[in-house]
C-alpha cells in the first residue's frame, strides 16, 4: 500500500544538494512529511521546486533507518500552484511595498564604530553565538545588549517587536535582529507586519540576519540593511580594531608629511622674505654698497694690473729702442760724442768758439779739450 502514495501538500524547507539529491518536507495545516528524491528522479523534473509550491508528491514512504523516522521517497512531482504561506508572504510584500515601507530613502546608515550593539535573538544557538564571537574579535571593547527573544512559533513576533523597542529606549549605536536557518515556517515570525512595522519605526539602525543567504524574509526588505547570516551582520555591525589602528597610523603619517611640507615652504618664505628685508634695512643697503664697492675695487684692481702690465712691457720694448738709438752705442769706430762743458751736446761748428773748452766721450772714457781753431765746411751726400 505504500509502494505507490500521492501525497499534496506545500514544500518547505527546500534544500538540493550537490551530488543532485533533493530534500525537502511537504506539509499542510495539519501535518508534514519529510522527502527525499534521489538524482536519478530529479533529473527528469519538468518543474523547478520553488520555496512554498503547492504540488502532488508521488512516490514510496520507508522508514529512513539512521533515526527511525517514516520519509517520502519522491519519484515524480507535478506543480499544483503556490502554496498559502507563499502567497502570503507576497501578499505582505505587496503591501509594505505600496506604503513605503521598503523605500530606499527611509533607510539609515549603519554607524562605522558603534560603542553598543544590541542584538535581538534567542538567547542560545548558533546565531547568538557567532555574533558574540565575531564582534569580541573585530572589536573587544564594543559593547553587546542581548535581548532574549522568542523567534519561533506565535508568541514570537510580539517578543520580537518588544526587543527592539527595549534596546531603543536603551540607547544603543545599532541593532541586530535575526535568528539561525530554517524552513519558511520556522523563519514565518520575521515575516509578521508588526515585526515589519517595528524595524520600521525603530530610530536605531537596523540590520536583520535571518536564517542562511538563500532565506529572504519581509524583515529583510524593511530593514536599512541586511546580512546574509548572523555571523555576516556581525561583520557589518562592528568594524575591526586592527583596521581602525592602521587607518589612524595612515593618517597620521599623512598629517607628518604635509605639516613637514607646509614647514618646508614656510622656512623658505621666511628665508625669502629676510632676504628682502635686509636688502630694505639701511644696515643692509649699507651692505650691499659695500659688497658691489668691494667687486668693483676688484675688477678696478684688475683692470689697473692688467694695464700696467701693459705699460710695462711697453716700457721694455721702448727701452730697448731707446738703447739702441743712444749715441753711446754708436761711439767706437772713430767716433766720439762731444759736448760743452754744461753737458749740452754739440752738433755745429757753430755751437763752439775758438779757446771754449769742450768734452770728448768715447766708449771707454772721456777727456777734455781746448778748442785753438773752428772751420767750418760744406758737406755733400756721396
Amino acid at each position: 500500500m505504500l509502494k505507490s502514495v500521492s501525497v499534496r501538500g506545500e514544500i518547505s524547507n527546500l534544500k538540493k544538494h550537490g551530488s543532485g539529491h533533493i530534500y525537502f518536507s511537504l506539509k499542510d495545516e495539519g501535518a508534514l512529511i519529510s522527502c527525499v528524491m534521489f538524482a536519478s528522479n530529479a533529473k527528469n523534473l519538468k518543474t523547478a521546486l520553488e520555496e512554498g509550491m503547492e504540488a502532488v508528491c508521488t512516490g514510496s514512504v520507508e522508514v529512513y533507518q539512521k533515526d527511525g523516522r517514516y520519509q517520502l521517497y519522491v519519484k515524480d512531482i507535478k506543480k499544483e500552484g503556490k502554496g498559502s504561506l507563499a502567497e502570503e508572504f507576497e501578499k505582505l510584500k505587496e503591501k509594505l511595498a505600496e506604503m513605503g515601507l521598503f523605500a530606499p530613502e527611509y533607510k539609515t546608515e549603519i554607524p562605522k564604530h558603534p560603542k553598543t550593539v544590541g542584538i535581538v535573538t534567542a538567547p542560545s544557538g548558533a546565531a547568538v553565538r557567532d555574533i558574540i564571537q565575531i564582534s569580541k574579535r573585530r572589536d573587544p571593547y564594543v559593547q553587546l545588549i542581548l535581548y532574549p527573544a522568542l523567534v519561533q512559533g506565535e508568541a514570537a513576533p510580539e517578543s520580537i517587536v518588544k526587543g527592539i523597542a527595549a534596546l531603543e529606549r536603551y540607547g544603543v549605536d545599532v541593532m541586530i535582529v535575526g535568528r539561525g536557518g530554517g524552513s519558511m515556517e520556522d523563519l514565518w515570525a520575521f515575516n509578521d507586519e508588526r515585526v515589519a512595522q517595528a524595524i520600521f519605526d525603530c530610530s536605531i539602525p537596523v540590520i536583520s540576519a535571518v536564517g542562511h543567504e538563500t532565506d529572504f524574509t519581509i524583515a529583510d526588505f524593511v530593514a536599512d540593511l541586511r546580512a546574509p547570516t548572523p555571523s555576516a551582520a556581525a561583520e557589518l555591525a562592528v568594524a575591526r580594531v586592527a583596521d581602525t589602528i592602521e587607518h589612524m597610523d595612515e593618517l597620521e603619517r599623512r598629517l607628518k608629511r604635509n605639516m613637514q611640507r607646509k614647514l618646508y615652504d614656510k622656512r623658505q618664505r621666511i628665508a625669502y622674505f629676510e632676504k628682502v628685508l635686509m636688502g630694505l634695512s639701511p644696515g643692509g643697503r649699507i651692505r650691499a654698497y659695500r659688497e658691489r664697492a668691494a667687486i668693483n675695487q676688484d675688477r678696478l684692481e684688475r683692470n689697473m694690473n692688467v694695464r700696467l702690465t701693459d705699460v710695462k712691457h711697453r716700457y721694455a720694448v721702448l727701452l730697448e729702442k731707446m738703447k739702441y738709438l743712444s749715441p753711446l752705442k754708436r761711439l767706437g769706430g772713430g767716433y766720439v760724442y762731444a759736448s760743452s762743458e754744461e753737458g749740452k751736446g754739440l752738433q755745429s761748428v757753430k755751437d763752439i768758439k775758438k779757446g771754449e773748452a769742450v768734452s770728448l766721450r768715447f766708449p771707454d772714457g772721456h777727456a777734455k779739450a781746448l778748442i785753438t781753431e773752428t772751420v767750418t765746411e760744406e758737406f755733400t751726400d756721396g
